[in-house]
C-alpha cells in the first residue's frame, strides 16, 4: 500500500505532463500552419499584379490613365434585363 501511495504523484505528474505537451504540440502544428499560410500570402502580395490590382482597388491610376467612376450600375443592369425581356417577348410572336 505504501508503495502505491510513493508511485502515485510521480505517475500522476508523468500524465498532467503528457497531457499537457499534446495539447501543446497541437499549438505549436496550428500556429505553423497559420505561419505557412501568412507567408504564402506574403509572396502572393508582393507580386507586381497583385500590387497594381490593390492600387486599382484603392482608386490609383497610371500616368495617361483617365478615370471614369460609374455610378448606378445596379439600376442600369435592372433596365437592361427589363428591355432585355420586353424585346425577347416581342420577337416570339
Amino acid at each position: 500500500m505504501l508503495v502505491g501511495l510513493l508511485y502515485y504523484r510521480p505517475l500522476h505528474d508523468y500524465l498532467d505532463a503528457r497531457s499537457q505537451r499534446s495539447v501543446r504540440v497541437a499549438a505549436v502544428e496550428k500556429l505553423q500552419q497559420e505561419q505557412d499560410a501568412l507567408r504564402r500570402r506574403l509572396r502572393r502580395a508582393s507580386s507586381l499584379a497583385v500590387l497594381v490590382a490593390e492600387a486599382r482597388l484603392l482608386g490609383y491610376i497610371r500616368p495617361g490613365e483617365h478615370l471614369f467612376i460609374v455610378k448606378d450600375i445596379p439600376q442600369w443592369q435592372r433596365r437592361q434585363h427589363r428591355s432585355g425581356h420586353a424585346a425577347s417577348r416581342g420577337h416570339g410572336r
